[in-house]
């Protein structure tokens, strides 16, 4: 089932990025980078920081389903551009949270789930698939960044949005979107949040929220 539905997101990527995208070099990519896309029932934030040489050196990814709990948030560490270690972290529910360390050569050196009350090992299959996850966001991380798509989110200001950075800006969002940003405010007693995509050739809403996702947004400094 996850290599399907791994084929069926690279697939959206991929029409994204021609929606949204262009070609471009990487030779002037950003060493920060945030981009995103559309998941199974819901959406993909992902944050990157590289190296001088255009190695990964932090790749944090945020899935958030459009109804209901079940975010998580996995964050992807490097040295020299290789797989170190995989933090993986439930954030509804039990709260279920993966550590997996790797050497070099990729063998597992420490590996552990951690549940509310006991804490448990992974199965083979298990690590297999999660190695298997991490290679696929690095490409899907590397076709939007070639495609010079990036994530935008803020705070929602009655047709402009406050950036997390504090900047306010127009986000230039089609009609059908700004309809449901502005049913969600009416229907909110609470201030709303949203992220968006923004390529080349276009916008896309990814998500609405009262949760405030600049308290969590990370930067160049603290990836």
């Amino acid at each position: 089932m996850m290599p399907l539905l791994f084929i069926q997101r690279v697939l959206m990527v991929a029409a994204m990025v021609v929606a949204l995208g262009a070609c471009s070099s990487n030779s002037s990519s950003p060493r920060f980078t945030a981009s995103g896309f559309v998941a199974d029932q819901g959406v993909v934030r992902v944050w990157r920081r590289d190296d001088s040489q255009q190695r990964p050196l932090t790749l944090m990814t945020v899935y958030s389903p459009y109804r209901g709990p079940g975010t998580v948030t996995t964050l992807y560490e490097y040295q020299n551009g290789v797989l170190f270690q995989i933090r993986r972290v439930d954030a509804d529910g039990d709260r279920d949270s993966i550590q997996l360390r790797f050497t070099p050569n990729g063998t597992v050196s420490f590996m552990q789930r951690q549940l509310t009350t006991q804490r448990q090992k992974l199965s083979a299959d298990e690590i297999v698939l999660y190695q298997y996850q991490a290679r696929r966001t690095l490409e899907l991380s590397d076709a939007l960044n070639a495609g010079g798509i990036r994530l935008l989110q803020g705070h929602w200001l009655q047709g402009k949005v406050e950036l997390c950075n504090g900047e306010i800006v127009k986000p230039g969002l089609n009609n059908r979107a700004e309809e449901w940003i502005a049913r969600r405010v009416a229907n909110s007693s609470q201030p709303v949040t949203i992220a968006w995509l923004d390529g080349p050739r276009g916008r896309e809403l990814l998500l609405v929220a009262n949760d405030d996702f600049c308290r969590w947004e990370p930067t160049k400094d603290s990836l």
